[in-house]
């Protein structure tokens, strides 16, 4: 049986196998500081500072926008597999589009006829509006902003780092190398290491002009980053425009549904008063009188307006009605001449009403 085992260049091998022994060495001379070190130009560490930070803060904003358009840690890494099997992401349902659901389910089974279930489906299906507004916004904001960003982390950044290790392995290859120049003891093995000093130097120069070029074009990817954000800004607007358009509409749909509140008359004034809070116990005991005239006020001429105003009575006294209509009006003057003008105090409370009592006279 024949096994055909891969050609293995042995001299390279040992080459490759010396050089990163060197370099070892080297780094560790460096690190106990034992042996000196090629430093990089001011310019080139500047930017080499720059190009870390811009780094750092893009990875972050990254991760910061992608938490506030997918909240749910879990769903984040389920999208983050599927974008790396190249398989479409599942539709899952957000928190409002369940929540719609919900309470449209929910408004049918109280009643689509009765105020409180027509409410329930008509704010689900505001609330479903809402949740398609928040899936055109993500899906928007990570083609316009974090796809952009992202691919910049994936490609020119780390074709930045890979090239600055590059340059970090020839710069230890030429300090390794002066080392050894400094350590040759015979002339041939001093012409020798000036040899290899020469290849690692221009080695060393050439990686780093390429690490540099690499680094100034990140000015270059900020400016397209500022168009990036711009873009996500406007989605912004744009969805909570819609937002509150949707809520606008919502608002007077609800307004519609709302009973009409009771009012009252105090002083030849229309006030609303709020819904079902009409004590009929305390309805002036005229109209409970069978000899009531509803033509005695010229206020209720209206039938419309006689089922939607009371007239109630601002004394905390219960006025006794007699069947007699001279004794009801005997009673009536007698109690009057006792009104205090203070007894509105209650009744206004009640009704959540500021009136001045000072304008109630006594007759």
């Amino acid at each position: 049986m024949n096994i055909n085992l891969p050609n293995f260049n042995v001299k390279n091998l040992v080459k490759e196998a010396g050089s990163t022994l060197s370099r070892v060495v080297q780094l560790t001379e460096e690190k106990l500081g034992t042996t000196e070190r090629t430093e990089y130009d001011n310019e080139f560490q500047n930017l080499a500072e720059r190009a870390d930070i811009t780094k750092a803060w893009t990875e972050k904003i990254v991760r910061d926008t992608e938490t506030v358009l997918i909240p749910n840690p879990q769903n984040r890494i389920e999208d983050f597999i599927f974008e790396k099997i190249e398989k479409t992401k599942p539709q899952r349902l957000s928190n409002l589009e369940h929540l719609a659901l919900d309470m449209i389910e929910a408004g049918g089974d109280f009643g689509q006829d009765l105020p409180y279930g027509q409410a329930l489906i008509k704010v689900g299906q505001a609330e479903q509006k809402l949740g398609q507004c928040e899936r055109d916004f993500i899906a928007s904001s990570g083609i316009c902003f974090t796809q952009p960003l992202r691919k910049f982390l994936d490609g020119e950044m780390k074709t930045i780092t890979k090239e600055r290790g590059i340059l970090e392995t020839k710069r230890l290859d030429l300090d390794a190398c002066k080392n050894r120049v400094k350590k040759a003891r015979s002339m041939l093995g001093q012409q020798t290491a000036e040899r290899e000093l020469r290849v690692a130097q221009a080695e060393f120069d050439r990686q780093a002009e390429i690490t540099k070029v690499l680094l100034e074009g990140i000015s270059t990817s900020q400016a397209s980053h500022l168009r990036h954000l711009h873009a996500f800004v406007e989605t912004q607007v744009r969805y909570y425009k819609h937002c509150i358009d949707t809520m606008n509409n919502l608002q007077r749909d609800l307004a519609k549904l709302r009973p009409a509140k009771p009012r009252l008359r105090i002083n030849s004034e229309d006030v609303d008063g709020p819904p079902n809070t009409i004590n009929h116990s305390i309805v002036h005991p005229l109209a409970k009188s069978n000899d009531f005239n509803t033509h005695d006020f010229n206020e209720f001429d209206d039938n419309e307006d006689l089922d939607n105003f009371h007239t109630i009575d601002i004394n905390n006294d219960e006025v006794n009605v007699d069947e007699n209509h001279e004794n009801t009006s005997s009673t009536l003057r007698n109690q009057s001449n006792n009104t205090n003008p203070f007894a509105t105090t209650d009744i206004l409370e009640q009704y959540d009403i500021e009136f001045d009592t000072s304008a109630i006279t006594s007759v």
